[in-house]
């Protein structure tokens, strides 16, 4: 008798490890469901809104809200455009460096969006 009351506490406690962690799982792919579908995204068409948010709340500004002279850069040797806070357009050098406007003026200079920017088409 002994040994089935050892049984049953050990398939107790077998239960519930098991139960805490598919409740763990769960949990954890809900936490990131969100993010993978359909979360916020933030795409702004007019820089100069940008702009007027930024200088008025200038205490919260950061590199991806300000951009830096025009709309996306590239580099005067590559064929990618990027916005200027991505790490692609860090790496170019201020002698390389071309600014554009929009990305439509990139595109017409025959430019391609860079694959590791988010947020480019």
């Amino acid at each position: 008798m002994d040994k089935i009351m050892l049984f049953k506490k050990e398939l107790y406690i077998g239960g519930i490890i098991i139960l805490s962690c598919l409740a763990s799982f769960a949990l954890g792919r809900l936490s990131v469901a969100d993010i993978t579908e359909g979360g916020t995204r933030v795409c702004f068409q007019d820089m100069s809104s940008v702009l007027d948010v930024n200088a008025q709340d200038s205490a919260t500004t950061t590199d991806q809200n300000v951009p830096n002279d025009g709309q996306v850069v590239a580099s005067k040797s590559g064929t990618k455009y990027h916005f200027p806070w991505c790490s692609g357009a860090k790496t170019i050098s201020d002698a390389n460096k071309i600014t554009f406007a929009s990305i439509e003026e990139a595109r017409t200079k025959g430019y391609l969006p860079a694959a590791n920017c988010k947020g480019l088409k």
